[in-house]
């Protein structure tokens, strides 16, 4: 099955791109940067399914293929769920990963150890013209009080999944995926490729 991934984030797509090797999802990836033409999609919705499916849409319009487009973020619960989708420009329009996350601890230096839980919660939404699949993934865990680790992006050097004392960002990059939100998402939709498969002995190649 061809794809095109409908994000320019080189890390996003790396990750995406070994989740898939690793859960067996027998994809050809192409990427935005195969189609130069493609605009930017305004990510103005107020969830993360929102943003996904209308990104997968447009992408998948513009190229005539099947798209995939990815939503994530992270809530809080002391944040009452920031940054949410808000999560990737959470310091700001331009903001780096830096200064998200800096802003993040800054809100939460006074909140206790007990009440620092998060989840980061994943929508992947695969669309064919107008017609859109979702699929959810998550991950529970808590904040730490100072980033650690060196590997992942984004909030992952905070963040400690239930169950583990090591952040994302100290975990290997197997370990990360075997645990995260988008590997979760992936997982579902794997599952709903292969029942299409046995059932229609199709999954979808429109290309």
């Amino acid at each position: 099955m061809e794809i095109v991934l409908a994000t320019k984030n080189r890390k996003k797509i790396e990750e995406i791109k070994k989740i898939c090797e690793t859960t067996g999802t027998d994809f050809k990836i192409y990427t935005l940067d195969d189609f130069p033409g493609c605009g930017d999609v305004e990510e103005d919705g107020e969830t993360f399914e929102a943003n996904a499916v209308k990104k997968a849409v447009y992408i998948s319009k513009s190229t005539g293929m099947t798209a995939l487009a990815d939503d994530s973020g992270l809530e809080v619960d002391a944040l009452n769920g920031a940054p949410g989708v808000f999560s990737a420009r959470y310091a700001g329009p331009s903001a780096d990963d830096r200064a998200n996350l800096e802003k993040l601890l800054q809100e939460m230096r006074d909140v206790p150890p007990g009440e620092r839980g998060a989840r980061f919660v994943c929508c992947i939404a695969m669309a064919s013209g107008d017609e859109v699949r979702t699929f959810f993934g998550y991950v529970e865990g808590v904040i730490g009080t100072e980033p650690r680790g060196e590997n992942g992006f984004g909030y992952d050097p905070v963040f400690y999944p239930k169950g583990h004392d090591r952040s994302f960002a100290e975990m290997t990059e197997s370990e990360k995926n075997a645990l995260s939100h988008r590997g979760a998402a992936l997982r579902e939709l794997q599952k709903y490729l292969l029942k299409k498969r046995d059932t229609s002995g199709d999954i979808g190649d429109n290309s």
